[in-house]
């Protein structure tokens, strides 16, 4: 279970609605405030004391907490996205950009003279620099490295990648995404899918890390109802990496 047990969940707990389809979402269980995806040799950090709840949606299966909803950018800045961020995450500021950029480029390399390709959420924007000096028509914007909105205009490949977890409104990121997608064009995100065992798991799963700012959990069924929303179609490659463009199936 690791460092931070899960809490066994309540005998009859009240129910919120669902932020993707309004559907009735108990609770799930508590995470210590300092669980991290990075715990699964032992605690990154020591335990905070403060517990985060997590709630599931009976229709969907979404798997979200509210905690972080009223949270100002400069709150997220100060107790997530801070010095110690690299620790519960330290994939983030090279390696993984940079494999991200190596997989767009083998399946977008040929094209790359006439596309252009937004990287949502792109951190300190190293994917898009890489890109860049390959060749590409590529350009970064994260809500918290560089706060305002996205680019204006259209684009017609968008990643997204370790970015829907994070999002305390997946809705609305979907809607901004959408929006800035040409017609026919591409959006290519990465989130980890909810294991199947996932109740018996409960808030010991790894990927639900509170320290990482994750506060959305994701079922298939959940995305593809998501980007329905957003009026485009879902598709997963693997449990971990998935699609959407086209009109809702």
């Amino acid at each position: 279970m690791g460092a931070y047990p899960a809490l066994m969940m309540q005998p009859a707990p009240a129910a919120i609605s669902c932020k993707i389809c309004g559907g009735p979402a108990p609770l799930f269980g508590r995470a210590d405030f300092h669980k991290s995806c990075a715990d699964g040799r032992g605690a990154v950090l020591p335990p905070s004391g403060r517990l985060v709840s997590y709630w599931r949606c009976e229709d969907c299966a979404f798997l979200f907490t509210p905690d972080f909803d009223d949270w100002a950018p400069e709150r997220f800045a100060a107790e997530i996205y801070n010095d110690q961020y690299v620790l519960v995450d330290p994939e983030y500021q090279g390696e993984r950009p940079r494999r991200m950029a190596a997989m767009l480029q083998g399946i977008f390399g040929a094209q790359r003279e006439r596309l252009r390709l937004l990287d949502y959420g792109g951190g300190d924007g190293l994917l898009a620099a890489t890109l860049r000096d390959a060749g590409f028509d590529a350009t970064s914007w994260d809500p918290f490295a560089d706060g305002g909105a996205p680019p204006e205009g259209q684009f017609d490949v968008i990643s997204c990648f370790e970015v829907m977890e994070h999002a305390p409104d997946p809705a609305a990121v979907a809607a901004e995404v959408a929006a800035r997608l040409k017609p026919g064009g591409m959006v290519l995100f990465s989130t980890l899918l909810q294991p199947a065992d996932i109740a018996a798991q409960g808030t010991g799963w790894w990927y639900l890390g509170p320290r990482n700012g994750h506060v959305s959990l994701f079922s298939a069924e959940a995305l593809r109802r998501l980007w329905a929303g957003a009026g485009l179609g879902f598709s997963s490659f693997n449990e971990g990496m998935h699609s959407a463009g086209g009109a809702p199936g």
